[in-house]
This record gives C-alpha cells, sequence and structure tokens, in this order.
C-alpha cells in the first residue's frame, strides 16, 4: 500500500520539492513511507530516523516526514540542530497544516506543503553556503 499510495509523477513532485528545498539549505529532508506503525508514531520515526543515518549531518539539521499509510499516522521529526532554533510548536503547526490536505485524500499536497514549509526554516537558519554544502542524504523516498 505504501508503495502504491503516489504515482510515478507524484513521486517526482514530491521528490522536487525537496530538492527545491535543499537548494537554499544545509539542510536535508527526507520521506519515509510504510504500511504499519505497530508502536508510538514519534517511537517509529525517531528508529528510521536512526535507520536513515539522518542524525549524522554535520549540523544536526535534518528533518525526516514519516508516514504510517494504513495506520492513518504520521510524524515530523527534526534534528537537534534545527530543534534548538525553531519555535517550540513549530513541528506540530506544519503537520497542522499538512493534516488539512490529508483529511482531502491530498498526500501529495500535504507532503509538499510540509516540506516547502520545513525548508523555509532550514534556509532561514541554516543558509546554503556553496563552498561547504553538499547533499549528504538522497532526496528519493524510502519505503519500510
Amino acid at each position: 500500500m505504501a508503495e502504491k499510495l503516489f504515482t510515478k509523477a507524484q513521486k517526482d513532485q514530491i521528490i522536487a520539492a525537496i530538492k527545491a528545498a535543499e537548494l537554499e539549505t544545509s539542510g536535508e529532508i527526507q520521506v519515509h513511507l510504510e504500511n504499519h506503525c505497530k508502536e508510538d508514531v514519534l517511537d517509529r520515526a525517531a528508529d528510521v530516523f536512526a535507520m536513515l543515518k539522518m542524525h549524522k549531518t554535520k549540523l544536526r539539521n535534518g528533518v525526516l516526514f514519516y508516514l504510517a499509510v494504513e495506520d492513518h499516522k504520521f510524524a515530523i521529526l527534526g534534528d537537534g540542530g534545527i530543534n534548538a532554533l525553531v519555535p517550540e510548536d513549530f513541528w506540530e503547526n506544519i503537520k497542522t497544516k499538512m493534516l488539512q490536505y490529508f483529511k482531502q485524500g491530498k498526500y501529495t499536497e500535504g507532503l509538499v506543503t510540509g516540506i516547502e514549509m520545513s525548508g523555509k526554516a532550514l534556509k532561514e537558519h541554516f543558509p546554503y553556503d556553496p563552498d561547504t554544502d553538499k547533499n549528504e542524504l538522497s532526496d528519493e523516498i524510502s519505503f519500510g
């Protein structure tokens, strides 16, 4: 189910949003989809964050969008570097905006909106430096 949630064009749109956001920041954004989450969604997102080695970015500014498709659960997890700089309710505000799309079945639009919103914060706090920044993590959607 998770791998079939998006068409190829929709996957390309999500990946394009990640690439566009990362062009303006040293931050890294990843999207991970699974069918089920049998534990607390934030705990599972933290496991996936570690599995994808997102904690290994130089400035600890990775952001994970985790979705358990069939269980209708999702989380946004930012690493310590970005969490230290954004307001406490920052990720919750993005989740609320995304949920408005998800409730209408517009998963692509919801994800793209969340990616764009987090990209703006990453750009503000971690602007792109062409001399030192490199893409540290894959932009592809991963599946569990």
